[in-house]
């Protein structure tokens, strides 16, 4: 080693565990560490804030579809939500708080964007590049997130618009759409959010439809000083309606994942939905799914529907095709000129933006490795990256309840990880990964999913298998961790067995 060397390797800054991300998946992994007594750690996050989704989304109407006391680590109950739903600014707020609480901002390194982390086999240890500087780390855990990258669609001309333009997820708060011409691109569930709000303000606004969403009533409401002051003093109470939300969200699953009776019954709820909320028959046909209630993920609201409806908005039940200067062309040909455009049109899913970050110990990227689609064993580990975690990853995420939850569990097992990789280097073996992925697909195979006549971002285009969903209930998926008994891990006389006939080959 150079002189040189020697001197870089001496200032290089060594943590047991390094994790990437600071929304709810970092945060929760730094809570599980700190619960278990693994106090060095650092978190990498490139932005200059926390919060992950909720720092990025602030359009008009942002706020979250899973009750807010099911929103949150069970750690940190919140007796102060304004209401069942809690807004994205109040998320924000409180991750902030969970953060404070926590002691974690000396902890936290922002604007610092992992440039590439590459396993070192030599020293056991992961080498992490930053912008500001290189660190080495036992353990690497991507809490990185599923929702970061916005999916720009390919629309010919989109550039030659004229007006301002933006996705929802990077809204631009300083262009002022009161009275304006505006388009929305996409129905999914931001755009469900902030047309409505728009509707009140904007001069008048386009929806480009590709595919009407399923949308459940939802029912909001806002919670009185008096019931905020009996959770926040009778700490059993909200335990309670905690309980009582994880119960309704388990009941949920069957409704999303193609119980007959269940998925009628949500159907029929869906249709009233929509009939007492749109008399136009036209329109309401328009609006109308025609593929399997579940098969995308199933909306709320009370405001799109009769927003649609009104005089403040024109449906163009198609997508957008072309752009023509200030006229917004769409599949069908109509025309709809345009002061502004959002794009609510979702986000890079499937291929995960961060996996070309990573190169493991073969020296296959992590992007390279899921380059047929995302796998894992646990959705939390994968084969060929050692001492690495991944969370809020493959298959983590849910269409009934709360994601929080499952990044809990996921943090209680990757610890269970860390604390074996103090002894030796933590190794998947590619047999368990295998049989976990098969594992996924048999419990996907006849659920609206795979079968439902729809495209959504819960299965990888290139191989057809479910990538992103976990297809079964929070209780399954805690259960199938507690049966992972450290057999899915190899021992260090496999891995050299199979690195000899790897050799040999």
């Amino acid at each position: 080693m150079t002189a040189e060397a020697t001197a870089k390797a001496a200032t290089t800054r060594h943590h047991e565990v390094a994790i990437i991300g600071a929304g709810f998946a970092g945060i929760g992994m730094a809570i599980a560490l700190r619960r278990a007594g693994i106090d060095d750690f650092v978190m990498l996050e490139r932005a200059d804030d926390l919060g992950g989704t909720w720092r990025d989304n602030t359009y008009p109407g942002v706020a979250c579809d899973v009750p807010a006391h099911l929103y949150g680590f069970a750690s940190h109950p919140n007796p102060t939500w304004s209401g069942l739903y809690a807004r994205g600014d109040e998320i924000h707020a409180y991750l902030e708080h969970v953060a404070r609480r926590e002691g974690l901002h000396d902890r936290l390194l922002l604007r610092t964007a992992m440039l590439h982390a590459q396993w070192d086999a030599t020293t056991s240890r992961w080498r992490i590049r930053t912008a500001s500087g290189a660190l080495t780390a036992r353990s690497l855990v991507l809490a990185c997130g599923r929702l970061t990258e916005p999916e720009i669609p390919d629309i010919d001309d989109l550039e030659t618009f004229p007006g301002p333009i933006f996705h929802s997820s990077r809204w631009d708060h300083s262009v002022d759409l009161t009275g304006l011409r505006v388009a929305v691109v996409g129905t999914g569930a931001s755009a469900v959010q902030l047309v409505p709000e728009l509707a009140r303000t904007a001069g008048h606004v386009t929806l480009f439809q590709r595919t009407p969403p399923w949308i459940m009533p939802r029912g909001a409401h806002p919670y009185s000083a008096e019931e905020r002051e009996r959770f926040a003093t009778r700490p059993g109470e909200l335990a309670r309606l905690r309980a009582g939300l994880y119960a309704e969200g388990e009941a949920r699953f069957a409704s999303r994942s193609g119980d007959v009776t269940a998925a009628a019954e949500a159907t029929a709820i869906a249709r009233a939905h929509l009939a007492a909320q749109v008399d136009d028959p036209s329109l309401r046909a328009q609006l109308t799914p025609q593929y399997a209630f579940g098969c995308k993920r199933v909306l709320l609201s009370d405001e799109f529907y009769p927003a649609v409806a009104s005089p403040a908005v024109t449906l163009e039940p198609s997508a957008l095709a072309s752009v023509r200067d200030d006229v917004l062309v769409s599949q069908t040909g109509a025309e709809h000129p345009a002061d502004a455009l959002v794009l609510a049109t979702g986000f890079a899913t499937t291929q995960q933006p961060y996996a070309e970050l990573v190169t493991g110990e073969e020296g296959t990227t992590l992007a390279e490795h899921w380059s047929g689609g995302m796998t894992s064993f646990g959705s939390t580990v994968v084969a060929g990256f050692p001492n690495m975690f991944v969370l809020d990853g493959p298959n983590a995420a849910l269409g009934h309840s709360s994601s929080v939850l499952m990044i809990e569990e996921q943090a209680a097992y990757a610890v269970r990880g860390l604390v074996r990789a103090r002894r030796e280097v933590v190794r998947v073996d590619p047999v368990a990964e295998a049989a976990y992925t098969d594992e996924i697909a048999a419990a996907a195979a006849s659920t609206p999913w795979m079968t439902g006549g729809c495209r959504n971002w819960y299965v990888d285009e290139r191989s057809g298998r479910l990538t992103l969903l976990w297809p079964g209930t929070v209780d399954a998926f805690r259960a199938r961790l507690a049966r992972a008994d450290g057999s899915e891990f190899l021992t260090v006389d496999e891995h050299a067995e199979a690195r000899a006939e790897k050799g040999s080959s």
